[in-house]
């Protein structure tokens, strides 16, 4: 397996929610979730895809200020590691080492083309 940092920041931004960022490609692959992610079997989130981020910001939290992109509090909701199970083109499956997630997550990708809709959920318990 191919162990890779993962990080969740809770964003208190003017609408409230999580950025689940998953180290790919040399940069942080991220995703806003409007509800908090799903720690047992059974539930579904949508996740939609966003601009990628720069790993350093992996270590991120604190204020992104008023007029700015994204303003408000941002803070580490959980970060680990995880194996990279499987990456196609519309479906992601890892397996999570993190304080809050653990086991086995997937993304699948959901809607028109060019939509950068997914679905999260958790799909087994940690093994």
């Amino acid at each position: 397996m191919d162990e890779r940092i993962f990080v969740v920041h809770e964003h208190f931004a003017s609408r409230h929610h999580w950025d689940l960022r998953l180290e790919m490609d040399g940069v942080l692959k991220s995703f806003a979730i409007p509800k908090e992610p799903p720690l047992t079997p059974g539930i579904k989130c949508l996740a939609i895809q966003v601009e990628d981020h720069d790993l350093g910001y992996a270590n991120f939290e604190g204020e992104i200020p008023k007029g700015e992109y994204g303003a408000g509090r941002v803070e580490i909701w959980d970060r680990g590691t995880y194996d990279l199970i499987e990456r196609e083109k519309n479906k992601i499956v890892m397996r999570f080492r993190g304080k809050k997630l653990r086991g086995e997550y997937v993304l699948i990708k959901f809607g028109k083309a060019g939509e950068n809709r997914w679905l999260f959920f958790k799909r087994s318990q940690y093994k």
